[in-house]
């Protein structure tokens, strides 16, 4: 399977429907919402098979000392191929590459220990990050 790896922004239809697979849509974003979003992002990293978007993965970062990777997203078709990975390394590659070393996200449930087979780890019970509530 030839899986194209892409830092173009994918169009916004393709985009929305793949994320409409993850149930993080609870805020009901509009699909303008999320494109502005994606936009202002400091690089993004679209999968494409047979031209249709089946994975995506952003960072969000001051170029300098922090990174944030967000939305990695792989269509549910497309799980447990190693595809989300390759997406994780890409965009942990490109921060590096740069010179950061503080990467930091925030994982789904459930998907926790894809990340720390990736050498990500948890944060400390007595430094948890914390939210804003609205």
């Amino acid at each position: 399977m030839e899986i194209e790896y892409t830092n173009k922004i994918p169009d916004i239809n393709s985009f929305f429907s793949l994320y409409e697979t993850t149930g993080w849509n609870d805020k009901n974003r509009t699909k303008e919402e999320l494109f502005q979003a994606i936009n202002k992002s400091w690089y993004i990293l679209s999968a494409y098979y047979d031209e249709n978007l089946i994975g995506f993965g952003r960072i969000i970062s001051d170029g300098r000392l922090h990174a944030f990777i967000v939305d990695l997203i792989i269509s549910p078709n497309f799980k447990k191929q190693k595809i989300g990975t390759e997406i994780l390394h890409r965009l942990t590659n490109e921060i590096l590459k740069e010179g950061i070393t503080d990467i930091q996200l925030f994982c789904a449930k459930g998907k926790k220990n894809f990340y720390l087979k990736n050498n990500f780890s948890e944060r400390p019970n007595d430094a948890p990050g914390m939210q804003y509530n609205i």
